[in-house]
């Protein structure tokens, strides 16, 4: 069955393509990007129109590609009373985010420490596969972190309460429950607060280059030539075990509840139920977790360029969330209603005069980051009526990989693409070559494509972009 194209970059995939869908799935796409669209993950965003209690549409973002259980850059919003949470719908990093910030150092003041400021990022915060940081927590400390996520952080040194003013959820969901957080869940923890991680996590120095709404980049306090600082990290091993164990509680829920599915990577369990509650209970642990992480690395960051450029005044842009379950309110088919979005590898974007956005920005809407690959361009945009109403408030989270790590490995030699990087002027320190390697830019989708689909249908809107100018990957 083919998908039905609706405008030039909205697709639908219709009731029917796999059996048991309650809705037809919307993937937003373009000709191009189309070209690389895995069956699979096509199959993947048909599955999730199955689950009890979905509405609208089971929607994926122009990055999606094939995931656990939900295609990455999968969204789906489920009703709040008599819908489902599924742990496939949010991923193994919880919270996987991004933040963003900005110093009054402009970029052409920057280069001559460039070298300096990534080799000493590269020392300051520890990267990659087990990586431990600086910290040593016992389980009492770590269970408040898990509990009060980016506050800890700010009520322990690292950092102000500005800070806090400018993440989602202000760095916190309350629901969180650490005394369901698993021993071997906090034993991976532990280890691992202020650390960056491997994969497709990156510390990276770049400078805005373009600005595409000048009433919204002034608002966001973006101006051509800042420089700015990316941070992408998440809940670590942590968010990874807490999901892990909840995989096996959800396969019992599914056979205990009756709930026939498609894909046993879809495992859920009814809203209110047992395992319901705990399971978002642990994730919003996780997601605390990811928020106190990347305070801590901001803190750092910090205080790296405070003792090589004599300024440590790094203001957060805004941090945003990426895999993550979250209760919200919506208005559907002319109602508001209580729904359960599940985000995955996908980006909050709500509009302008939204209660749950800094005042700073209501008259603007929500900043939306949106990081390239290593060599490419990253965006700030924002969050649109559109996204509301079409969407649940959601729109792409980054890139989206066209190669496996491995294919990118066999495919690419990391010292080679170092070298191509610094021919572009970019500065690019990793672990490993390997790293190098299956991070190489052409193993995503461009950045520009992705960005292009979203700002042209509306769900958010282009403000700024910007170059890389240095990398640090885990």
């Amino acid at each position: 069955m083919n998908l039905i194209k609706i405008t030039d970059n909205i697709w639908e995939v219709p009731i029917g393509y796999t059996e048991g869908m309650r809705v037809p799935g919307r993937i937003y796409t373009s000709e191009k990007l189309m070209k690389n669209l895995e069956p699979d993950a096509i199959k993947q965003n048909a599955n999730v129109a199955t689950l009890p209690g979905i509405l609208k549409y089971s929607i994926a973002m122009p990055e999606m590609h094939v995931g656990y259980g939900f295609p990455i850059g999968g969204v789906a919003g489920l009703d709040g009373n008599d819908g489902v949470i599924s742990p496939g719908g949010v991923g193994f990093d919880i919270n996987c985010g991004v933040r963003l910030l900005v110093t009054k150092i402009p970029m052409k003041d920057l280069l001559l420490k460039l070298d300096q400021l990534i080799e000493d990022i590269f020392k300051t915060i520890p990267s990659g596969v087990g990586s431990k940081g600086r910290l040593k927590l016992d389980a009492n400390e770590l269970k408040k972190v898990f509990e009060e996520g980016a506050r800890w952080a700010v009520s322990n040194g690292y950092g102000t309460e500005r800070d806090l003013n400018f993440c989602e959820e202000n760095g916190c969901m309350k629901d969180a429950t650490s005394d369901k957080v698993s021993k071997k869940a906090i034993s991976r923890g532990l280890s691992q607060l202020g650390t960056l991680g491997s994969g497709n996590h990156f510390l990276e120095i770049g400078c805005v280059e373009e600005i595409f709404d000048t009433d919204a980049s002034k608002v966001f306090g973006l101006e051509r030539g800042m420089t700015t600082i990316m941070i992408h990290t998440g809940s670590r091993g942590a968010g990874h075990q807490i999901c892990t164990d909840q995989l096996e509680v959800f396969a019992s829920a599914v056979k205990k509840y009756g709930i026939k599915l498609p894909d046993k990577q879809l495992a859920c369990a009814p809203l209110g139920s047992k395992e319901a509650e705990e399971y978002y209970g642990v994730m919003c642990a996780a997601a605390n977790y990811a928020w106190a992480n990347r305070q801590i690395i901001t803190h750092w960051m910090r205080e790296v360029f405070d003792k090589i450029l004599g300024d440590n005044d790094l203001k957060i842009v805004y941090d945003v969330a990426h895999n993550i379950a979250k209760i919200e309110e919506h208005i559907v088919d002319g109602k508001k209603k209580r729904v359960i979005v599940h985000r995955k590898g996908a980006t909050r974007a709500f509009s302008k005069d939204n209660e749950h956005i800094p005042i700073e920005y209501r008259s603007i809407g929500q900043p939306v980051l949106i990081p390239g690959s290593m060599g490419t361009y990253s965006y700030v945009l924002k969050g649109t009526d559109r996204a509301m109403e079409e969407t649940f408030g959601s729109t792409c989270h980054g890139s989206g990989r066209v190669l496996s790590r491995s294919s990118a490995k066999r495919k690419y030699r990391g010292e080679n693409v170092k070298k191509e990087l610094k021919e572009h002027g970019i500065i690019a320190k990793a672990v490993s070559d390997s790293v190098l390697a299956e991070e190489a830019p052409l193993a995503y989708k461009l950045s520009d494509d992705i960005v292009d689909v979203v700002d042209s249908v509306g769900i958010s809107k282009k403000v700024a972009k910007i170059r890389p100018y240095g990398v640090v990957k885990g």
